[in-house]
């Protein structure tokens, strides 16, 4: 993959990819971040293809406009953590102290965003080791490691190792949303498909999956809008 970028007020990021099934051109704006993918056939120029996004210019910044709505995080935003809206106040102190209704910040105000998302890390790290914990004992089986990412095609993972790793962004969803995806990925330690035992096992560690599942489907997008000065 390639990256290139469409000038313009403002400038548009794609992403250059080529696939040997792909019969003609193709853009896609994705829905989680606004990210464009432009996908080649593997005999067409490069200039041919961005000759053909440049066409659908005004397009692009439409659908990029429909599908995100960025919210920088900054003082006075509001940012999700456990499901709960809280408010972002600068703060003394050297601690990030969450609130009932806000969450109060030190330092300087510029690096504000990246001290929360520090925090936020921290935090999901935390509860998803306990939950991770829990369901493996729960399981009688161990996993290998936890790690966390960013990741925006999905919230979880467990490789065949049994080497977990989750988004750190679980954090702002509802607790029960983020224990559904730490059974979830657990379940994988014993089935490693998603056939309906595996399903079974999950309700088995979980319980009722079905509204976790579905909140993350209508919801989970949209964790992807909040910038943390990244």
């Amino acid at each position: 993959m390639a990256q290139h970028t469409l000038s313009g007020l403002p400038d548009i990021p794609i992403i250059l990819r080529r696939s040997a099934r792909a019969k003609r051109i193709s853009l896609r704006v994705s829905g989680l971040d606004g990210r464009v993918t432009l996908t080649l056939p593997l005999g067409l120029a490069e200039q041919d293809g961005l000759d053909f996004a440049m066409q659908k210019l005004d397009w692009l910044r439409h659908q990029i406009e429909q599908k995100i709505d960025i919210q920088p995080v900054k003082a006075g935003a509001s940012v999700p953590v456990e499901g709960r809206l809280r408010w972002v106040q600068p703060a003394a102190g050297r601690k990030v102290v969450l609130c009932e209704d806000q969450i109060q910040v030190p330092g300087s105000v510029d690096q504000l965003g990246v001290k929360l998302r520090g925090y936020l890390r921290a935090l999901a790290r935390d509860r998803l080791a306990a939950a991770s914990d829990g369901y493996a004992a729960q399981l009688g089986r161990d996993y290998h490691r936890l790690t966390l990412r960013d990741t925006r095609s999905r919230w979880g993972s467990c490789s065949s190792q049994g080497a977990l790793m989750y988004s750190w962004r679980l954090i702002m969803a509802p607790p029960d949303v983020l224990q559904y995806v730490a059974a979830h990925e657990i379940a994988h330690l014993s089935e490693m498909n998603h056939a309906p035992a595996f399903w079974a096992l999950v309700g088995d560690l979980y319980g009722d999956y079905a509204p976790a599942r579905s909140w993350l489907k209508e919801n989970g997008a949209g964790l992807h809008n909040f910038r943390f000065g990244d």
